[in-house]
Parts: structure tokens; sequence; C-alpha cells
């Protein structure tokens, strides 16, 4: 079953994603999703890692809570991931990002493929996501300076029914309503939320089970 869904994945990742279609359902209201030409002068680059991995056979992704001291998102939900150096390929910042942060081991890491790059207008950086698969579960170490905390998110849960809701929430332009999956308590909300719709698309697209 594991080698099964991961190529399974591997394909479905190098066909056509559905991209902003899929943003959209957790777009705040007002939300650009490409930048502008004034915008791509000024424009940042970072990389995330989707990581999946098996617990007693339910396949998880981790995702952390950052420190509410970081300058950029304090306190938000996130996947591991942070700006790419120059001269790095962003597939290796995900994966170098990843380790800094909870503390992976990048050689027990495979590539599975690359979600749509994705535009955050309040931090002007754009987003290179990439789904990696581990064969156990993670003895994660959390970098305490950038994550204060680890979210293990059961992916079939957001597969069988529909989680998304919205909330009111006080933002960089007022108060909106913005759609949010939940979670234990938490939201999750914003890029990291966009990010995971369109991986629950690519999954629901190609029927997997999991």
């Amino acid at each position: 079953m594991k080698d099964d869904f991961i190529s399974q994945v591997h394909e479905l990742l190098r066909s056509e994603l559905p991209g902003e279609k899929a943003h959209q359902k957790l777009s705040p209201p007002g939300r650009k999703l490409k930048a502008d030409l004034d915008a791509m002068e000024t424009i940042k680059y970072s990389s995330v890692l989707l990581l999946l991995f098996p617990i007693e056979g339910t396949i998880y992704t981790c995702l952390t809570r950052r420190n509410p001291n970081m300058k950029t998102h304090p306190g938000q939900i996130s996947f591991p991931g942070g700006r790419i150096e120059e001269g790095e390929h962003p597939e290796l910042t995900a994966i170098r990002e990843a380790q800094e942060e909870v503390g992976i081991k990048p050689n027990d890491v495979r590539l599975l493929g690359q979600l749509s790059e994705l535009y955050i207008p309040v931090s002007g950086y754009s987003i290179f996501p990439y789904v990696g698969w581990m064969d156990y579960r993670p003895d994660f170490v959390l970098n305490k300076e950038e994550a204060e905390e680890l979210i293990l998110l059961p992916i079939q849960q957001f597969l069988v029914e529909d989680k998304i809701k919205h909330v009111e929430m006080d933002t960089v332009r007022g108060r909106i309503s913005v759609p949010y999956y939940p979670y234990q308590g938490e939201v999750i909300w914003g890029a990291t939320a966009m990010i995971l719709t369109e991986f629950f698309d690519v999954l629901k697209s190609g029927k997997l089970t999991l």
C-alpha cells in the first residue's frame, strides 16, 4: 500500500495542478494570488516542505506554530520552510529548513514533487511548496527560536469530509471573515491552508484511498 501511494502521489504531482482554483477556496477575501509588476521587483522567494509519514496506518503531515517573536507571520501555523539562499535550489531549501526547524533527517526524505507556487502579499514572499515522504514518524526536535509547537495533521480526515469553516479575524486589512481548517482547536488559514487545499484536491483527483 505504501509503495502504491507514493508512486500515485508522484504521478499526480507531475500532472496539471489545480493551482489558483484550489487556492481560492481558502483565500482570504480580496487577496491577490499573483504579484503585480511593482511587487515583482522586490519579491522574495521561499520554500516549504509538506512532509508525509505514517503513524499506525494513518498518513500525517507536520505543521508548526511559528515563534511569536518572528518578524513575519508570528504565531501562525505554517509548514517548515524558509527563504531560499542565493544559488540554492528551492527543493534543497525546503529540506534544509525542515531539518533546521523540526529536526528531520534529510537523507531519509524522498521528494515526490512540487505544488503550485503561491504569492503572499503581506510579506512579499512567493512560496515553492514541495511534497516529501518519510517511511517513519520523524524524531522531531523543534528549534524553539522558529517553531514553538508541533502539530501533526492526519491527511485522511480532510479528504472524507468538508472541513472548511469561517472565522472573524483581525488582519493587516482590518477585521474580515477568513476561511480556515479547524483542527484540535487550531485555526489553519492563509497560505498554509491554501497549500493544503491544493494538495487535498490533487489526492481527490486521483481518488486515492489512504
